[in-house]
């Protein structure tokens, strides 16, 4: 199985565009829903919940797992790899969401200057501007953290009214940061769910680039580029799916990301 692991229901964005282009492949999705969100928590903390998250993937089987999670990405992926994975486990690997989206970005904006909406973490760890710099020096990110967006995605209440007001807030302010924004990152795996309210606001010059589509390529040229890696892949067309909450809570809102039946079994990390 290929693992796909977020702090909570986000990743579920990821793991759907991941089953659309790769139907053939098995995958192992992991929420760790019971001390999600980790976007407000500090680095060490994110750091021990992901390698705890990731030691268990590898232990079910999992020869690549995916951090389709962009705090996970952005604090503890570059730790995992350099650190743990030679030590521990050396002959598996483990993939961010952060890169392969900061490499498409070159070929959309044309004003050079594009916008990251994403959790506190996310921005407070500066990750998509240290990447972008690395990439395209020449391209501007101004980054707005958007706090309210998840627990309004995970209360059920993205399509509600109230919704509108949290989304326009922050749209407004990375507008008015930089005017000449032509791009906006949706640097949070669960914000797909509000795209209907965020294009209501954003100007119609502005692209929206969600990460699924772009995650998923990646991934599938990562696969076509490592054989050893793809080869111990298993491809049965199938699906698990592992919470650390309640699996009867997460049944319910995973359905509403996936538009279909879930069956999760709850584990302890």
């Amino acid at each position: 199985m290929i693992g796909v692991f977020d702090s909570g229901y986000g990743g579920l964005t990821i793991l759907r565009q991941f089953q659309s282009l790769l139907p053939g492949y098995d995958w192992l999705y992991l929420g760790d829903n019971a001390r999600a969100p980790y976007g407000t928590r500090s680095f060490d903390i994110v750091y021990d919940f992901t390698r705890q998250a990731v030691d268990h993937l590898f232990r079910e089987g999992c020869p690549l797992v995916i951090l389709a999670c962009n705090t996970a990405s952005a604090k503890a992926l570059r730790t995992i790899q350099q650190e743990v994975l030679p030590r521990h486990w050396p002959d598996r690997r483990v993939l961010g969401v952060i890169r392969p989206t900061v490499e498409s970005v070159g070929s959309i904006t044309k004003s050079r200057h594009v916008g990251l909406l994403a959790t506190p973490g996310t921005v407070n760890s500066h990750s998509y501007q240290m990447e972008m710099a690395k990439l395209d020096p020449d391209i501007t990110i101004t980054e707005v953290a958007c706090p309210m967006w998840v627990p309004i995605i995970e209360n059920g209440e993205a399509d509600g009214d109230g919704a509108d007001w949290f989304v326009r807030k922050y749209i407004d302010r990375i507008m008015e940061a930089d005017p000449l924004i032509d791009t906006i990152l949706l640097g949070c795996t669960h914000y797909p769910l509000l795209l209907p309210k965020i294009r209501k606001y954003v100007p119609d010059h502005v692209r929206i680039v969600p990460q699924g589509e772009i995650v998923a390529n990646s991934l599938a040229d990562y696969l076509r580029r490592h054989p050893e890696i793809d080869s111990r892949c298993r491809k049965n067309g199938r699906v698990w799916f592992h919470t650390t909450e309640n699996p009867e809570k997460f049944d319910t809102l995973a359905e509403m990301f996936l538009n279909e039946p879930v069956n999760a079994k709850k584990i302890i990390l």
